[in-house]
């Protein structure tokens, strides 16, 4: 893989993939174990409590993690995996830009990188090129 055009753009594709997917985690983690005031949010997406998100981002941890290691793999589905991936993690941080909108703008432009570079370079290689 190191000798193919693109092979920087991809293995930071699946890198950033599992990143957002720790960090995804993380965040499951605090939602679940999140014990102070509710945090306001009236009129979310995904409603008011604060376990809602927590398993959205569960869900979609493992989705971003799965979707690095298929990446990686190089193959096919796993650029197509990882395309889903990204999107699902834009998605979820699209969901907080009225609370964190810089975070959520970051996360959606290193989302925006990912899908550029697994279409862009995560396809078959053509030796002729």
């Amino acid at each position: 893989m190191e000798n193919e055009k693109g092979s920087g753009w991809t293995l930071f594709a699946a890198v950033m993939l599992m990143f957002a997917g720790v960090m995804r985690l993380f965040d499951a983690v605090w939602a679940f174990n999140y014990t102070g005031a509710s945090p306001r949010l009236r009129d979310a997406v995904l409603g008011e409590s604060i376990s809602n998100y927590g398993w959205w981002w569960l869900l979609s941890g493992a989705i971003l993690i799965g979707g690095g290691f298929a990446v990686l793999s190089r193959s096919q589905i796993g650029r197509w995996i990882g395309i889903g991936a990204a999107i699902i993690g834009a998605l979820g941080a699209i969901t907080w830009m009225p609370y964190y909108p810089v975070w959520s703008l970051v996360y959606v432009l290193i989302a925006s990188a990912v899908i550029y570079a697994l279409t862009m370079y995560g396809g078959l290689v053509n030796e002729n090129t």
